[in-house]
């Protein structure tokens, strides 16, 4: 069978993937919008909530890393489960009983139910990431995967940017029928994931052979160019067993350069709107929401086109370390602008800018030599592994804040995380290989009408 590259001649058919893209990806980043404000939206309630529930820093620490604990252990047999249940029905359950356990949250009344409460919201979100993922390798070619992985991703600092200066509203205004703010962010905040559970069954479909949207010869393409592809990837890297998908050498390194990504965001995430807060007094909480949504609003865009020019360079490695040698090096010089609120807000935007950057091209590699159960399984322990970082970072900045009384050990901490994550992805072998794989011409089987059986296993 003869190998040709799926840009010659026309053969490559964009039209049919935009016509994807335009259908799938502005609405999977509206459920991921939702996701990030409810698991996030602790960090703008702590303003107000620490001082009711008498919670300290090393308490409040704990309390945001937590919901990685039930996300840890159940995010692989969720992703288990999605593959065969399907995204649709499974991304709907996952919605609603998330939405449910936030709205629950602002019922809490005191350290203990809270931590129950964020471990159990871990376990109810446990899955969606790592789900969509795997999704839209249904979906899209390689050639396509950063950009389409970042334009979804982009909905992390677009929550951030909505998230901030909403929960700042609603603390300081919503106080309905004697009830606190901080409780009014958690339940506000939470229903709208439980109504989009609903809108989930009726947008999504599982596989390009389901879809009445797209026309005979679209599905008959699409699943060709991906088919060839999946065959190309288990040609090069045989078949990989449960085991090894799970915790192989290639995961765990990965899983590894992944967390440092984690734990850089959740810091920032829960802990930006308290370091926002202690650069200036008299700082009202919309206005700290405001300023603390900033820098996402860069990272939003700098992420897509960061993505793009990696797609369009077919070059992964840099594209992931860069970022994390910046972010280390703004986090790094945090200290110098202690006393200057403007200064902060920039070397809080590069470091946010930096790290969002690498989502869309790290991303891209599981896809380079996972395929099918493999890829399930895979995915979704690289995120869960890799999401320990959203509790070890937390809780161990939150620890450090209070021994200390700053910030300066937890950030030049992260700082370390970050730069030896860079250079591993730089260093390991198997990282350039699959890189290069990216470039190699694939059988895109352009010659031939896929089977039934065939067009099934590419949506397995």
């Amino acid at each position: 069978m003869s190998t040709v590259p799926n840009d010659v001649a026309g053969q490559y058919r964009p039209a049919i993937v935009n016509k994807v893209k335009l259908r799938l990806v502005p609405f999977l980043a509206l459920l991921y919008v939702i996701a990030f404000i409810d698991r996030a939206n602790v960090g703008y309630a702590a303003l107000d909530m620490n001082a009711d529930l008498g919670i300290s820093h090393a308490q409040f620490g704990l309390i945001a890393g937590l919901f990685s604990i039930g996300y840890f252990v159940f995010e692989v047999p969720s992703n288990m489960l999605m593959r065969k249940v399907g995204a649709r029905r499974w991304i709907a359950r996952i919605l609603f009983i998330w939405g449910a356990v936030a709205v629950a949250t602002g019922f809490v009344h005191n350290f203990t139910q809270l931590a129950i409460d964020r471990v159990i919201l871990g376990v109810a979100e446990a899955g969606f990431f790592p789900c969509v993922i795997l999704y839209l390798s249904y979906w899209f070619p390689e050639r396509e995967r950063a950009r389409v992985v970042a334009q979804f991703m982009v909905a992390l600092p677009v929550a951030t940017l909505i998230a901030g200066p909403l929960s700042g509203l609603i603390l300081d205004h919503v106080h309905w029928f004697g009830v606190s703010g901080w409780r009014w962010v958690f339940i506000i905040e939470g229903l709208p994931a439980v109504l989009l559970g609903l809108v989930t069954l009726f947008l999504l479909t599982d596989t390009p052979q389901q879809a009445k949207w797209l026309s005979a010869d679209d599905k008959a393409w699409l699943t060709a160019t991906l088919e060839a592809e999946n065959a190309a990837k288990t040609a090069r890297n045989q078949r990989t067993g449960f085991w090894r998908s799970l915790a192989g050498w290639r995961t765990l390194a990965l899983a590894l350069i992944y967390y440092s990504k984690s734990v850089a965001i959740y810091v920032l995430a829960f802990f930006t709107p308290q370091i926002i807060s202690g650069l200036e007094d008299n700082l009202s909480n919309t206005m700290v929401g405001v300023l603390s949504a900033l820098p996402y609003g860069v990272a939003a865009m700098f992420m897509v086109w960061w993505a793009r020019r990696s797609d369009r360079t077919r070059e992964r490695r840099w594209h992931v370390a860069l970022p994390l040698f910046v972010a280390a090096a703004g986090l790094c010089a945090m200290p110098l602008a202690d006393n200057s609120i403007t200064l902060s807000l920039l070397l809080l935007t590069v470091v946010t800018v930096a790290v969002y950057a690498t989502y869309g091209p790290f991303w891209s590699l599981p896809s380079l030599f996972m395929t099918g159960s493999a890829a399930a399984v895979g995915m979704a322990s690289i995120n869960s592994i890799a999401n320990l970082g959203g509790f070890v970072g937390p809780y161990g900045f939150g620890a450090l804040q209070s021994a200390t009384g700053g910030n300066n050990l937890g950030l030049a901490l992260v700082a370390a995380v970050l730069i030896i994550s860079g250079l591993l992805v730089v260093r390991l072998r198997f990282v350039r290989d699959a890189e290069a794989t990216l470039r190699a011409p694939v059988d895109t089987g352009h010659d031939r009408t896929p089977t039934p059986a065939t067009a099934a296993d590419t949506s397995r």
